[in-house]
């Protein structure tokens, strides 16, 4: 079995993929879905979202790290968690998770949403649906690395090599790495550029709440069908 880390999206997944935007795209997804939202739907633009506004239907979604006009709500895990989202369906679109979870869908036979917050429960269930490779994908900033990501992406590996024998890729060896040598999860979190970017746009406890480690069992999982509607992907909790 192959572990694979990619530290930005670069496509070609045969098995299993776990994408990864810890700060904060993946994160608010486990939140929605833990909140009892029926399922996500991940656009490819913001246009595609604003165009399923409409009675069970919430969009969530940033630019920048705010929200975009229009939107119901942000990306804010902190804003998302005292929510009730049972019975609707929130449709999601960000500057950088939502456009890797669609590298992923392209070629991925199981794609999944992992966070810090779902990082064991993410892990499990990539291992039991691989049946040659875990890919774990990491989002990114701005199409530039991010050490939140990366970070995220170690203690998933490391948690897997704990579950079975995998051989490595140089990126899954880098995430291990930085997973060794950053501290706990907030420090990790908090010395990121993305991490200080929202903290300077007053989001400093969004950063707080991603750097949980395994709060939540939820694992947001790709679901394919001829329902869907077009230029979207939808997940539900898994």
């Amino acid at each position: 079995m192959r572990l694979r880390v990619d530290l930005l999206p670069h496509g070609h997944y045969p098995d299993v993929v776990l994408v990864i935007d810890t700060l904060r795209a993946t994160t608010t997804a486990v939140t929605y879905l833990e909140r009892g939202a029926d399922a996500l739907l991940l656009t490819s633009t913001p246009e595609v979202a604003l165009g399923l506004k409409g009675e069970g239907f919430l969009l969530g979604g940033e630019r920048g790290g705010l929200p975009i006009p229009g939107f119901d709500f942000g990306n804010s895990p902190v804003e998302a968690q005292p929510q009730n989202f049972t019975g609707k369906t929130v449709v999601m679109n960000t500057t950088n998770g939502t456009g890797a979870s669609h590298v992923a869908a392209q070629t991925g036979k199981h794609v999944f949403l992992a966070a810090l917050t779902n990082a064991h429960a993410a892990a499990r269930r990539a291992r039991a649906q691989a049946t040659e490779e875990v890919a774990i994908v990491c989002a990114g900033t701005d199409e530039r690395v991010g050490l939140e990501d990366v970070y995220t992406a170690g203690v998933i590996a490391e948690y897997l090599l704990a579950l079975g024998e995998f051989s490595i890729d140089d990126g899954a060896r880098i995430a291990l790495t930085v997973r060794r040598n950053s501290g706990n999860p907030l420090e990790a979190l908090s010395s990121s550029v993305h991490g200080a970017r929202l903290s300077n746009l007053g989001l400093g406890e969004d950063v707080r709440y991603a750097a949980e480690l395994s709060t939540s069992t939820v694992v947001p999982t790709l679901v394919q069908g001829d329902d869907v509607p077009e230029g979207t992907l939808r997940f539900i909790a898994g």
